[in-house]
């Protein structure tokens, strides 16, 4: 006998990732070129694997604390201070299964139910999927009408009193739009007296290409309030490895690590003497590397007509695709059908109207990839 049986709401209602669909759809349709997942074409370093193979070797394959080893959180403690000039204690980082697991843990720490939320859009899909499934309320917060930057104006409308927290993302997925100073200035000047949460998603600060960055992490006046998110994926070529971490004042640290220890007990043993290596390798080659592939692609696709925005970090480039269609997905669809090409729609993101392009492919695929683009856009 079948019973009817009921689960959680949230999660009976939530949706697999657009950008998961969409990336096996290509994989599944023969000679395809897909620009669609954001990892790079790059192995970890050699000096990560092995030292994570020592490691393992030394059976260092039992529990470790939950929030890291000490000796990894010094590491992670002292890069952040070299690097970027934040100073958090060990005593204030903790080491996450991936900046998925930190963002989790986040939003499940201060949100109640029905706590609003504000996401500027576009914007990665996970978020408003974690605020859900933490029975929280997302917010979007448009901002393809001003160049991708957030308006403050905008900002203060979108703020009621059922408002927790904003999460900001700079260098953007999926527009590698990085955040002025000015605009992270007049976002301060708008958050500063009020008990919104800030999660600052910096996962691709390591990735910028040209001008001066800033993150919202350096107004230590909120501190209090400042949840940093990062992760060892995208610099270090880590993807499969899960692994990143946060950082928070040392009140929020510990009620965080309550949520982390539940959901995951700990990073696992051995992986940590990679991460601890991985803060030591020189990402500028990398960085060099995907800038060289943004320079082409975006040269490629202006020169095509195809409108967009030059990124400032990150390995994507948000196309303009209104003036062929306002849905996204069909559009995407056709291209893969016609063209065997793969890109991400831009409803995915929160935004209807782009779709997204990663340049995180070989220089073969790239080019084979956008010649076939070109052709297509002449039978539009």
């Amino acid at each position: 006998m079948r019973m009817e049986l009921t689960l959680n709401s949230a999660a009976q209602s939530e949706q697999l990732s657009g950008i998961r669909e969409f990336t096996y759809l290509v994989r599944a349709t023969p000679g395809a070129i897909g620009f669609t997942i954001g990892e790079p074409d790059l192995n970890t370093p050699e000096a990560v694997k092995q030292a994570a193979k020592a490691a393992l070797d030394a059976n260092d394959t039992h529990y470790p604390p939950g929030n890291g080893y000490p000796a990894t959180l010094e590491a992670i403690s002292a890069f952040e201070e070299k690097e970027h000039g934040l100073r958090y204690s060990a005593n204030e980082v903790i080491l996450t299964d991936g900046a998925t697991e930190a963002l989790f843990v986040s939003f499940a720490t201060v949100l109640n139910p029905g706590d609003e939320v504000i996401i500027p859009t576009p914007a990665f899909g996970l978020y408003e999927s974690i605020v859900r499934l933490c029975r929280g309320v997302p917010v979007q917060l448009p901002t393809e009408k001003n160049r991708f930057q957030i308006d403050p104006a905008a900002l203060e409308r979108a703020i009621t009193p059922k408002t927790k927290a904003i999460i900001l993302t700079s260098p953007n997925n999926p527009t590698g739009c990085i955040y002025t100073k000015q605009t992270l200035d007049q976002i301060h000047a708008v958050l500063a007296d009020r008990p919104i949460f800030v999660i600052c998603d910096d996962v691709y600060r390591a990735l910028v290409y040209s001008g001066e960055y800033h993150s919202f992490s350096e107004y230590q006046d909120m501190r209090d309030r400042i949840i940093v998110v990062q992760s060892f994926s995208k610099p270090y070529a880590m993807t499969g490895w899960r692994l990143g971490y946060l950082l928070a004042d040392a009140p929020l640290r510990e009620r965080l690590q309550v949520f982390h220890q539940y959901c995951v007990t700990s990073a696992p043993a051995f992986l940590q003497a990679g991460c601890v290596q991985a803060l030591q390798e020189d990402v500028g080659p990398v960085r060099a590397l995907f800038k060289r592939r943004r320079d082409y692609m975006y040269g490629r696709l202006t020169a095509m007509g195809w409108p967009c925005q030059e990124p400032e970090g990150a390995f994507y480039i948000f196309v303009d695709i209104s003036k062929w269609s306002t849905d996204s997905r069909a559009f995407a669809k056709k291209m893969l059908a016609e063209a065997g090409v793969g890109v991400i729609p831009g409803v995915f993101f929160g935004t209807e109207g782009y779709v997204r392009l990663s340049y995180c492919y070989s220089d073969a695929e790239l080019k084979e990839g956008l010649d076939r683009m070109e052709r297509f856009i002449k039978t539009l």
